[in-house]
């Protein structure tokens, strides 16, 4: 059982600040630092930390940035696909306050550009009982066909519809488990109470909807169920909240990987995502392959 993992791959640059600025202020940091980042290899590292085999499909620009990208993502991962293309490699900025929130601002042309079905071999490397795992950075077309290509090969599929381009979302009935935070299952939905959220998600042809709720855990919807389940978070003082939701996503494809139940997976996923959060950086802050056998264990025993 393989997971496959298609996003983006970029240099983060993170802001610490104490509070946020106003619009038109202009604050100095408290600190700054760059790493490797990038939803697609947040995630991938996550899930190859779990111990399943990943293979990551990403893209980047022929340059500095993309050079650095690709000699970090070599010290994590033993399969890294890559389409080059003569643009700037992506980007981020992260800002995070005192209290660890954030707020992300990327630039994406490697990733807009990136068509992996017409410009890689991943429709011909997934086999049935695979794991697809991909996000919002793709163009919605890419990502459909993606998506589309894995259900035709019997793989399960798994979006974490984030970022959102409310002009070109993706088909929610193509993914098997449909990922989102408070923030985005409001802005898709229009739905201030998140049971009511998942409902509309899972009318929109979502499987499984999970909806995360930061430091009150998640919140499920199977297409079984009658009603949404709300999980627990382990209770933590959070750092910095930017690679939670790219641990919580990757360990949710490596708990599948695993044959777990969705909720154990869904459990497994949050333990995980609570230690991301006690830690500065966004794959910086992912449990190391120990921790991640460790939660394993407590989970299986559970």
């Amino acid at each position: 059982m393989h997971v496959h993992v298609v996003g983006n791959a970029c240099v983060d640059t993170t802001f610490h600040l104490g509070r946020f600025p106003a619009a038109g202020e202009t604050l100095n940091a408290v600190a700054c630092s760059e790493g490797l980042g990038g939803k697609g290899a947040n995630q991938a590292v996550a899930a190859a930390r779990t111990g399943a085999a990943v293979t990551l499909w990403t893209a980047l620009g022929k340059d500095s940035a993309g050079a650095w990208i690709r000699s970090r993502l070599g010290r994590e991962l033993s399969d890294i696909q890559v389409n080059e293309f003569d643009l700037p490699s992506d980007r981020s900025t992260i800002v995070i306050d005192a209290g660890g929130e954030n707020f992300i601002v990327s630039g994406v042309a490697c990733g807009e550009a990136f068509d992996p079905i017409a410009q890689t071999a991943l429709a011909r490397r997934i086999a049935p009982g695979d794991i697809l795992v991909m996000q919002g950075n793709l163009r919605g077309a890419a990502t459909n066909a993606c998506l589309r290509a894995a259900q035709e090969n019997g793989a399960r599929t798994v979006l974490n519809a984030s970022p959102i381009d409310a002009a070109a979302l993706p088909d929610f009935g193509l993914a098997e488990v449909l990922v989102v935070n408070q923030s985005e299952a409001k802005a898709l939905t229009g739905r201030g109470d998140m049971a009511a959220a998942a409902d509309a998600l899972a009318a929109k042809g979502a499987g499984t909807v999970v909806i995360t709720l930061g430091a009150e855990g998640c919140l499920v919807l199977g297409p079984d169920q009658a009603e949404s389940l709300r999980l627990p978070a382990p209770h933590v003082e959070a750092l910095d909240t930017s690679g939670a939701g790219d641990v919580f996503c990757g360990c949710l494809a490596g708990g599948f990987a695993k044959r777990m139940s969705v909720t154990s997976a869904l459990k497994f996923a949050l333990a995980a995502a609570a230690i991301a959060v006690t830690r500065p950086g966004t794959l910086a802050s992912c449990p190391v392959a120990s921790e991640m056998a460790a939660l394993i264990d407590q989970t299986e025993l559970s």
